[in-house]
């Protein structure tokens, strides 16, 4: 039998019973919406996070201090003070595969409280290098950033995060502070600039509560220490293939400045994004698929549904089998009308499972400010997915229809 033939058939006979029909497909417009909206605003939450990690910098990688221990006890990664603007320079000049590298300084506890005539703000105050704005992605937004005689002569002077701007100056002079005079730690700063808003971090850390100074300037002034070492080191890869080369030769370069032994354990620690970034991604993922098995378990109750109306429709149409097969119809013509009948059902309600799907994950992210994303694929596996539903749990009913005996069914009343 020509299967437009058997479509046409298929349909009259749907439509015959149209009310059955319709809440047959409604099963499965139910399991495949629900498996679309759940895949969607997976996949949108994977692409939110990768988008977080990205806002603290290109390619960064963050090389930590060495742990420090004494009578059995260690004290944990940064403990030790291991690292130096040497090390940092050292970086910049011979790794050929490092964009750009910064040290850094954290001022904190009475430090980093800062004031503006009545109102004061405790935040985190950074010492950063002039490479800082390359490797975390920032812009400025008012004023101009520190330059090299800034930072050569530990120059009193800070950059400004939007939240400090918001919580030390009334609203009618925030968009003009630069040039105002803060104290931070009771030292005098003058401002010469703010940062563009970040929003918070993946790690929930609000990215524009912070103040930046030169390294100079924090170490020397701030925390009055006359050395040269630092709390950690901020470099850039010139890209991400590139990571792992970055990692080998910081690595090499300093356990041959800090005169480690072969044998030695490293006195410094390097993280990059990469690790973050696929361990979020792939716990995201997980989710994602735990939660598409349990939505999918709606799809094989539609499927069922589909199974139990083709069942009841080859009973009822038992006599309509025998005249076919009386007149030269064969067994396989019969399985495939079947089969036809119930893909037709399943691929309706495939298609308009993928649209009330799309619309709901469009309305829970409108809701909760959420990403989606519906990619090509997901819609092609879901029509798909519906079609063999159709073909797996109609397959017993076409069968059955298909091995019936012609003398028997014509006999059927």
């Amino acid at each position: 039998m020509n299967i437009f033939i058997s479509q046409r058939i298929a349909l009259r006979a749907l439509m015959r019973n149209k009310a059955r029909s319709v809440l047959t497909i409604i099963g499965i417009i139910i399991g495949i919406a629900a498996v679309i909206a759940v895949i969607a605003v997976g996949q949108g939450a994977t692409i939110m996070i990768k988008q977080q990690i990205s806002t603290l910098g290109n390619n960064v990688m963050m090389i930590f201090p060495g742990s420090s221990s004494g009578s059995g006890i260690h004290l944990g990664m940064g403990s030790k003070s291991t690292l130096t603007i040497k090390d940092c320079e050292a970086i910049a000049r011979e790794c050929s595969s490092v964009l750009a590298v910064s040290p850094m300084i954290r001022v904190g506890g009475p430090r980093g409280q800062v004031i503006y005539k009545e109102k004061n703000w405790r935040t985190s105050v950074q010492g950063i290098g002039l490479d800082y704005l390359t490797i975390r992605s920032l812009s400025v937004a008012q004023g101009e950033f520190f330059t090299e005689s800034d930072i050569n002569n530990a120059v009193k002077n800070c950059i400004l995060g939007a939240v400090v701007v918001d919580n030390l100056f009334p609203e009618e002079e925030r968009d003009n502070v630069v040039g105002k005079m803060i104290r931070i730690g009771g030292t005098p700063f003058r401002i010469i600039g703010t940062l563009e808003k970040k929003g918070a971090s993946a790690f929930g850390q609000d990215q524009d509560d912070v103040i930046l100074v030169p390294w100079t300037t924090a170490s020397r002034i701030l925390q009055g220490s006359s050395f040269n070492n630092v709390d950690h080191i901020l470099a850039s890869s010139t890209s991400t293939e590139m990571i792992p080369k970055t990692r080998s030769e910081i690595k090499e370069l300093l356990r041959q400045r800090h005169n480690l032994m072969d044998d030695a354990d490293d006195d410094f620690t390097i993280r990059d994004m990469t690790e973050l970034t696929e361990m979020i991604t792939s716990t995201s993922k997980l989710m994602t698929l735990l939660l598409a098995i349990i939505a999918s378990i709606s799809l094989i109750v539609g499927g069922i549904g589909i199974m139990n109306i083709m069942l009841v429709s080859v009973t009822e149409r038992t006599r309509e089998i025998g005249i076919r097969m009386a007149i030269g119809a064969r067994a396989r013509d019969i399985l495939l009308q079947f089969l036809v009948e119930s893909v037709i059902l399943s691929s309706i309600g495939g298609i308009f499972g993928i649209i009330l799907g799309y619309s709901t994950a469009k309305i829970i992210s409108g809701i909760n400010n959420w990403p989606v994303s519906v990619s090509p694929a997901s819609v092609i596996i879901a029509v798909l997915f519906s079609a063999g539903v159709g073909i797996f749990f109609g397959f017993w009913p076409a069968w059955k229809a298909s091995r019936l005996d012609p003398i028997e069914a014509l006999r059927y009343e």
